[in-house]
């Protein structure tokens, strides 16, 4: 290491071209007399290579998930070494990564919110891959597999995503009332997240039209157009998601596009004859051993276990809606959707309850 690591430094001060390559080692180093004539030695190690899936690896809520990573010496090394795995989280905003967990042969150590939650996957020669285990909304994005054998570091990237749906969303108060971090909370108190870009643009490609600006993940502010109309970039731009860019995240204000995504229980309609104020909406769920269900929880309802309702009900957050899988007259618009009665303040309606399974 110390024969290394002068050699790394006379081949900086010299600034000669003997070559040298972090696969295959060819250090530049003095000859034992120190009489100023130089020498190359060369260390013939084996390149280290680390693979993971090109394609993203595609996942839901609550589910468990094997994110697959490979290695391998070039040439081959023969019997397996004793390396260092590291797995890490990339943010969305491009910050510090985020520690996910690091093992040595069969000692391991998870960090945060997936203490409990991840493990190493070996059952082959040169595996690295990383187990999740009751998948979270927020565990979708794109993942860092790093191998370190001695002074060799080589990582790969694999991108994790999240069936679910992306919905726009702004509170009681009205349009564009929230500033970033309002809009992270707001997301989450309906059993969601906010969306991230991929998020955005597959909701977009599946047919989401929204003409009113939100925040995603990353503190950018964008909104997704299918047909092109003056109030909304104007009528020669083509469809497409259009951009704020990033946004100042206490003095801006903009509405929210959440992602959620498929349920762990079940969602369900009460009513009464007379209906229900919310205040008798939330007592009726909990009489029924359940709670009343969240904006989140009824687009997922809808979105993966096909809610159909054509009855209009209370949700947590004071607002009115229904779900509809299958456009029919009395039932709103000609396409499928989560009708919405915003929030009104008098009004007795159903409501909606979600329950775990």
């Amino acid at each position: 290491l110390q024969l290394l690591l002068k050699a790394t430094l006379l081949q900086l001060a010299s600034g000669s071209h003997h070559p040298f390559y972090n696969g295959f080692y060819y250090n530049h180093i003095m000859n034992d007399k120190d009489n100023g004539q130089d020498k190359v030695d060369y260390f013939n190690g084996a390149k280290l290579v680390v693979e993971t899936s090109k394609d993203p690896v595609y996942s839901y809520n609550g589910a468990n998930v094997t994110l697959p990573c490979h290695y391998r010496y070039e040439p081959d090394l023969g019997p397996k070494r004793k390396i260092r795995i590291k797995w890490s989280k990339l943010r969305d905003d491009y910050t510090k990564e985020q520690d996910v967990m690091v093992a040595i042969g069969k000692t391991y150590m998870a960090f945060g919110d997936f203490k409990g939650r991840a493990h190493i996957h070996q059952a082959s020669r040169h595996e690295a891959s990383l187990v999740i285990s009751d998948v979270r909304l927020k565990d979708d994005g794109k993942y860092r597999c790093e191998v370190i054998d001695g002074l060799e570091d080589e990582s790969d990237v694999v991108d994790l995503r999240l069936q679910g749906i992306v919905f726009p969303y702004q509170p009681p108060r009205g349009q564009y009332k929230l500033n970033f971090h309002e809009a992270e909370q707001v997301c989450q108190d309906q059993g969601a997240i906010l969306a991230n870009f991929n998020q955005l643009f597959q909701a977009w490609s599946e047919g989401l039209d929204w003409c009113n600006a939100g925040w995603l993940a990353d503190g950018t502010v964008q909104y997704p157009i299918r047909l092109p109309r003056k109030p909304c970039g104007g009528l020669h731009l083509a469809p497409g998601i259009r951009s704020y860019g990033p946004r100042h995240r206490h003095l801006h204000r903009f509405d929210a596009f959440c992602f959620s995504s498929a349920l762990k229980g079940e969602v369900f309609y009460l009513d009464r004859l007379a209906g229900m104020t919310l205040e008798e909406a939330k007592q009726s769920c909990q009489d029924a051993g359940a709670e009343i269900a969240r904006v989140g929880q009824l687009y997922s309802a809808w979105k993966f276990l096909g809610l159909d309702r054509c009855d209009a009900g209370w949700l947590a957050d004071g607002s009115v809606r229904y779900p509809i899988a299958t456009p029919r007259a009395n039932c709103g618009p000609a396409e499928p959707g989560v009708r919405s009665f915003g929030f009104p303040s008098k009004g007795r309606f159903g409501v909606f309850c979600y329950t775990e399974r």
